[in-house]
């Protein structure tokens, strides 16, 4: 017995999909003349969500900023640190973890400040895009002190 659809659906909502079928054992070996392939259907898989342009960097960028945890890996971090150690004294030199979180703390705090130097640098050239000029401007409008 059909339904009138206006009496079926309220204004505003939306008819829900049904769940796929699952394949029986029986009607898997069974071909239909008009399809190719092994299977009878093709295999359904869920959709992944698309946001729009943008959406996904300022998601990110508030995840990030939310944070207090180090941006970049410990590991490979403490060994650069090490290697410029090297290039400035013969000996190995021998690094406590706290100092190495330390100089890491640093470092991001150095980098962060001045990406976000180099964006006002970008915004105020009317783009959104960071360039390497503007990196370079805001090193120089620092000064040797901070550089």
């Amino acid at each position: 017995m059909r339904h009138d659809s206006s009496t079926s659906r309220r204004k505003g909502t939306t008819p829900q999909r049904r769940p796929p079928v699952p394949a029986t054992p029986s009607s898997a070996t069974t071909r239909s003349p008009r399809r190719s392939g092994p299977s009878g259907q093709p295999p359904v898989s869920p959709r992944r969500r698309r946001f729009r342009p943008g959406t996904r960097a300022l998601m990110e960028i508030r995840k990030f900023q939310k944070s207090t945890n180090l941006l970049i890996r410990k590991k490979p971090f403490a060994r650069l640190v090490r290697e410029i150690c090297q290039s400035f004294s013969i000996d190995a030199l021998r690094w406590q973890v706290y100092a190495l979180m330390a100089m890491q703390e640093a470092a991001e705090a150095f980098l962060v400040m001045l990406l976000s130097d180099a964006n006002l640098c970008a915004i105020h050239a009317k783009r959104v895009t960071l360039f390497p000029r503007d990196i370079q401007l805001a090193r120089r409008i620092r000064g040797v002190d901070n550089l």
